[in-house]
């Protein structure tokens, strides 16, 4: 698999079949790095899973999971989340250790390899899987907002309110 190294933010677009439908996937790659962490809350918005990675062999990586998660769910308080133990083509010894961040919140796990591929393409199907299903049965607040806000016609005229029977500068009366 061909790699790459995140520097800010990477976009990746995707088209995948779920349950016979395609759907297009944006997969947004926010560096971990502290000196980004302003940029994250602008693409927390639309996002309907979230994949969480740390490296095996930086022990910070780890640690940081707890305040990545609680900014995401400030943001996003219902999406799905996957936590990803990457880098195990290093030291396979690793996938027999006890991770306890995704037991405690019950996030679903993997072990992958970035540089040998071990596990990735399963890992986003999953991801996709569940942000397809968010998605569909979301009630989430924020979604709703976004749905009127994409079809709201900001090119109306006040002709067009005018042929609709109301004036955008009449006033109505009180209700009783």
């Amino acid at each position: 698999p061909q790699q790459f190294s995140t520097f800010a933010l990477t976009l990746y677009q995707h088209r995948a079949r779920v349950g016979g439908q395609e759907v297009r996937v944006d997969f947004w790659d926010t560096a971990g790095q502290e000196r980004f962490r302003s940029m994250h809350a602008s693409y927390y918005h639309q996002a309907h899973a979230c994949i969480m990675v740390f490296d095996v062999q930086r022990k910070v990586t780890y640690k940081n999971l707890n305040s990545w998660y609680k900014e995401l769910r400030e943001f996003r308080p219902e999406i799905p989340c996957i936590v990803v133990a990457n880098k195990i083509d290093v030291d396979m010894k690793v996938t027999q250790k006890s991770f306890n961040f995704a037991r405690k919140f019950s996030l679903p796990f993997y072990f992958v390899s970035a540089a040998d591929g071990t596990n990735v393409v399963k890992l986003f199907n999953d991801a996709i899987r569940l942000a397809v299903a968010y998605k569909q049965h979301s009630g989430d607040f924020m979604d709703e907002v976004l749905r009127e806000l994409e079809s709201f016609d900001l090119q109306k005229t006040s002709k067009d309110f005018l042929d609709e029977g109301k004036s955008c500068t009449e006033e109505e009366p009180p209700s009783a």
